[in-house]
């Protein structure tokens, strides 16, 4: 009876050290700060707008609607349909963590429809995946947000999405990292990024990434085999 009393003893010491740390992963927390994810601009898919805009909470400059964009959500289903369209955080133990270094955590959710076109659907995000590990009750945790289309269904993870995106297949976008400070773990509240993050959280747009057409992939390198002959020769 002993043994077993201590192995259960290890055992739950065991997953109280690596539980992972929750975030709410939400963009429209009432009464606190609204952001918004817009869809690829209809005059230029590659560009890439960071910032609040005016029926954000607070209010910025950035415009997005102006810029050819529409917030995610208009449609239930199809390209930025609420649906359709994955988000997901990226994250890092510790805090200010460089963006190179954010690896997918957490969960996967999706966008709101109506009065809250351009939302996420709330949910609570267990940040598993990260090594080191997100524990629970850390002080500090990297962020990020990211979001795709997975209209097509091909990209349910961000792992395939952004190759995918990488490679000028589909849009997405990332809000830019941000801290979150205080964890949520035994006896503690989740945090919402509003209400711990360093940095505030802000709007962002989904967009095509620029990928060079192979006839200028094969100038370039008929432009470096001319230099390198050419210092040959010297």
């Amino acid at each position: 009876m002993k043994k077993l009393i201590l192995a259960a003893f290890v055992l739950s010491t065991a997953a109280g050290v690596y539980a992972q740390g929750t975030v709410n992963l939400a963009n429209r927390i009432i009464g606190v700060a609204t952001t918004h994810i817009w869809g690829p601009s209809t005059t230029t898919p590659s560009l890439s707008l960071i910032g609040l805009g005016s029926n954000d909470s607070p209010a910025g400059s950035v415009n997005f609607s102006g810029s050819g964009m529409s917030m995610i959500g208009g449609a239930l289903a199809g390209k930025y349909g609420a649906s359709t369209t994955f988000a997901q955080l990226l994250g890092a133990n510790g805090g200010g963590a460089a963006e190179t270094s954010l690896v997918p955590v957490g969960q996967t959710t999706t966008f709101r429809t109506g009065g809250a076109i351009g939302n996420l659907v709330a949910i609570t995000s267990t940040l598993s995946g990260a090594t080191p590990p997100i524990p629970i009750d850390a002080a500090m945790a990297t962020l990020e947000i990211v979001a795709w289309d997975n209209s097509s269904g091909l990209y349910p993870t961000w792992t395939q999405a952004s190759a995918a995106w990488l490679a000028g297949t589909i849009a997405a976008g990332k809000s830019g990292a941000f801290n979150v400070s205080a964890l949520s773990g035994v006896g503690s509240v989740t945090p919402t990024p509003y209400l711990n993050n360093v940095t505030p959280l802000n709007s962002f747009n989904l967009y095509f990434q620029v990928v060079p057409e192979p006839s200028s992939l094969a100038l370039a390198g008929l432009g470096a085999a001319a230099l390198l002959i050419f210092r040959r020769r010297k």
